[in-house]
């Protein structure tokens, strides 16, 4: 089984979300040869709560995952702390649902939730908690006290990373301090649109057809990491097709303000 652990259904958090677009991007993780994928939309994006909801009229959902053709969607989030920094929590829907609503109170930049306090959270239920891209320039998660980190199940190496700072040099870096902490580093391609999937990804030993069972599988060490060769190739086109995207979503809405205004009089 091949799975993704960190994936996008948006282009940003400032867009709504569209079933055509991602029904785009799901059949190309299904050309790419991927069998499932965690849904890590960002917990502060624009209606967060449509997502699900729109998911829920799209696919089915068997208690576990969404059943999109041949491929699972485990239900998640992607979640910023305060002291800087993302957490990736993977579960069944209505435990997402329920953190997240827990979690209103701290969307803001100002006020997101302490990274202790939201590990005792999601401690109440069974998560799967990765620590993501934990050397990222912007968003780093290796400053945090080293006790609370130890709380989470693994760490992520991210494409966008590998990308950005050397493929192997941040593999390294990556693999190094999650080993010291004790744990294991999981695989994400960090996607917001198509061209991304399949740059690396988990290929798991065993079925897993809950998240009870990727988290044993991780916790087992029972899976490798693949990195394709195309991965600099596919995040770099990735990045310059995310920003023409969003100049074509600008021009769109600068187009319709004058229509709107009028309509307004």
């Amino acid at each position: 089984m091949r799975i993704d652990l960190h994936t996008h259904a948006k282009l940003s958090k400032a867009s709504d979300f569209s079933p055509a677009y991602y029904d785009e991007m799901l059949r190309e993780a299904e050309a790419n040869g991927l069998d499932a994928l965690a849904l890590t939309e960002h917990f502060n994006t624009r209606h967060f709560f449509d997502v699900y909801d729109q998911l829920d009229r799209l696919f089915p959902y068997n208690g576990e995952h969404y059943e999109a053709g041949s491929l699972k969607i485990f239900p998640g989030m992607e979640v910023d702390v305060r002291e800087t920094g993302h957490i990736l929590l993977i579960g069944r829907k209505e435990h997402i649902l329920d953190v997240r609503r827990r979690l209103e109170p701290f969307t803001e930049k100002d006020a997101f939730i302490p990274f202790a306090e939201l590990m005792t959270l999601a401690e109440e239920v069974p998560l799967l908690k990765i620590g993501a891209h934990p050397f990222r320039e912007s968003t780093p998660l290796h400053h945090l006290d080293r006790s609370e980190l130890r709380r989470l199940d693994a760490f992520d190496l991210n494409a966008k990373d590998m990308y950005e700072y050397g493929s192997e040099t941040n593999r390294r870096r990556v693999e190094r301090f999650a080993a010291e902490l004790g744990k294991p580093v999981t695989a994400g391609s960090d996607t917001h649109q198509c061209l991304q999937y399949g740059s690396v990804y988990n290929e798991l030993r065993r079925p897993c057809r809950s998240v009870a069972d990727l988290k044993q599988a991780i916790a087992d060490g029972a899976y490798d990491i693949r990195v394709a060769e195309t991965l600099p190739v596919q995040v770099k086109a990735s990045i310059m097709l995310k920003k023409l995207l969003k100049q074509i979503a600008r021009l769109e809405t600068l187009a319709l303000e004058p229509s709107a205004r009028e309509s307004a009089v």
